[in-house]
């Protein structure tokens, strides 16, 4: 008998510490999940949005997106719309929204426009057009500058084309098209229009591969974007990183306000400073592959 009350004894200890661990598991989940998944959804986030169009529709969805553009732009937070030119594959409406709420924010507007009866009658006019879509969600970078940083001028009274933009300044339109400073500068193409450079850096497999990159990358941008002959019209938008799609995948956004003219200018000028030499070739250790497609920007994109 007595050994039996020690048994039971026994049994109910083990059940409370049994009770006892489940719960603080129970309430450590909860708490690193919900600490998670709140830092990621308000995080502010850059959507790009990639649809690859019919070669036969094409006009017609150029055309009635054009059309259609305040719709788009009243509803969701549009900074850039364009088509590539070459680089990559073509037919392909690139697009990228600037969420600064994160993916709650996003949900939201997209619900949003999901009930708007101007929004359904585009989506039912367009859709026959595309083929595929695809939606990246990426982090800007901590190097990029903020909105106030990327109003710094020169000692001129310019803005000053050393710092990164941002996606989350809407006033991008008024500082890319300030053209104060073409009076100081010989090599400008008045004729040139305006593209976006999409740079892409897929890498190795890794939680260090990205950190590692952003790190030699902020230590030789500032000498790439100093360099002597560099187009005054050519700015960097952008750095940021894949949160969700494929991962480890890193893209500059650049704006070339000459063309590709003043594309090449741009790119000669750094490959003459050592110090970004070096960094692209620690960035070659890291990455698998890297492509560059140009982009001609619609005349509804805010940046443009």
């Amino acid at each position: 008998q007595e050994s039996m009350m020690l048994y039971k004894s026994y049994l109910t200890k083990s059940s409370i510490i049994r009770a006892g661990k489940q719960r603080i598991q129970r309430c450590f989940s909860s708490t690193t999940t919900e600490t998670s998944s709140t830092i990621i959804a308000s995080r502010p986030i850059v959507e790009l949005r990639e649809y690859l169009l019919f070669p036969e529709h094409v006009t017609e969805f150029a055309k009635i997106t054009e059309e259609r553009a305040d719709v788009r732009k009243g509803l969701l937070p549009l900074r850039l719309f364009g088509y590539p030119e070459t680089g990559g594959v073509l037919n392909n409406a690139t697009h990228a929204y600037y969420y600064p709420g994160g993916m709650d924010d996003r949900e939201k507007l997209r619900n949003i426009a999901w009930q708007n009866p101007a929004w359904l009658e585009y989506v039912n006019e367009v859709k026959h057009c595309v083929f595929q879509q695809k939606s990246t969600i990426f982090v800007e970078a901590p190097l990029v500058y903020s909105s106030e940083e990327a109003e710094d001028h020169d000692n001129n009274g310019n803005n000053s084309s050393s710092s990164i933009l941002g996606l989350k300044n809407e006033d991008n339109e008024l500082i890319l098209n300030d053209n104060s400073s073409d009076d100081n500068h010989d090599n400008i193409d008045d004729a040139a229009h305006a593209i976006m450079e999409l740079r892409r850096y897929q890498l190795v497999l890794g939680y260090d591969s990205v950190p590692k990159f952003l790190e030699l990358y902020g230590t030789g941008i500032p000498s790439k974007l100093t360099a002597i002959g560099t187009d005054p019209k050519t700015r960097l938008l952008t750095v940021m990183y894949t949160e969700v799609g494929s991962l480890n995948e890193v893209v500059e956004i650049w704006y070339h306000g000459n063309g590709v003219n003043g594309m090449e200018r741009s790119r000669i000028a750094a490959r003459n400073i050592s110090a970004w030499r070096s960094t692209i070739a620690g960035i070659a250790n890291l990455a698998i592959s890297f492509t560059s497609t140009i982009h001609n920007l619609t005349p509804f994109s805010p940046i443009r």
